[in-house]
């Protein structure tokens, strides 16, 4: 696990939370004090859990999804290729790499939109962990195999969003390619837009799975560990955008 996942995850609730909470038992002295930190850290998870909560962190991204990337002045393009960011990936017993079901779900919108519109497909997405296979080697081979549409370019050595976006706008430069649709989830797709802005490729968004924002009914407020990783997911993406914007300017 790279020091950035480890980081991740230790400074984003929930684990934050109860950390918080583990601190309070331990430093504080006064009772009431560290049951109002404990009940705290308690609620703030059980929020995170419930559907409405992680609906609405998931709609505060997907608004922006489909932003047009020549919002800045740029002129506009015809997309030229299709770029299919990458996300998890599955390991087998006998140690093989496979995408996982995020990773299909990209791959599968990406696959329609080739057939759609008879674009060469690009995959990217690096080593998952240190020393093990890129993720766009198994992508590609699933692509072809699955989806019968075989990868022109794959891209194995992106270790982030902001190199997806570098490594894929230089490599379709060199094609001659100046725009491209941009295949990720709603949700990822304001941090990715964000990146290929810092290229010089333009992005057309073809975001995956775009949800309605939560009505506020009874069972929008019954917590689910399925939610809270929801809401997990979710946050690191605007920690993501944050972070993207201090580092890159």
């Amino acid at each position: 696990m790279s020091a950035q996942s480890v980081a991740t995850a230790l400074l984003l609730p929930p684990l934050l939370f109860v950390l918080l909470a583990l601190a309070a038992v331990i430093s504080i002295r006064h009772r009431a004090v560290i049951a109002l930190v404990v009940a705290g850290a308690m609620v703030a998870t059980l929020a995170l859990a419930t559907p409405f909560a992680a609906g609405t962190l998931r709609a505060s991204l997907e608004r922006h999804a489909s932003a047009h990337p020549d919002a800045d002045g740029r002129p506009r393009t015809s997309p030229g290729a299709i770029v299919i960011l990458s996300a998890e990936g599955v390991r087998a017993a006998d140690g093989s790499l496979s995408p996982g079901p995020l990773s299909l779900e990209r791959m599968a919108a990406g696959a329609l939109l080739a057939r759609r519109t008879g674009l060469p497909v690009l995959v990217t997405g690096g080593p998952l962990s240190p020393g093990g296979p890129p993720i766009a080697g198994a992508m590609a081979e699933t692509m072809a195999t699955v989806f019968a549409i075989p990868p022109r370019w794959v891209e194995p050595a992106a270790r982030d969003t902001a190199e997806n976006a570098r490594n894929s706008a230089a490599l379709l430069r060199r094609e001659g390619i100046a725009a491209a649709y941009v295949v990720t989830h709603g949700w990822h797709m304001p941090r990715s837009l964000e990146a290929f802005a810092r290229t010089d490729l333009a992005a057309l968004p073809f975001p995956v799975r775009t949800s309605a924002l939560p009505d506020g009914r009874a069972g929008d407020w019954v917590p689910r560990p399925d939610h809270l990783a929801e809401s997990w997911f979710m946050i690191r993406e605007w920690v993501g955008i944050v972070v993207y914007r201090l580092r890159d300017g």
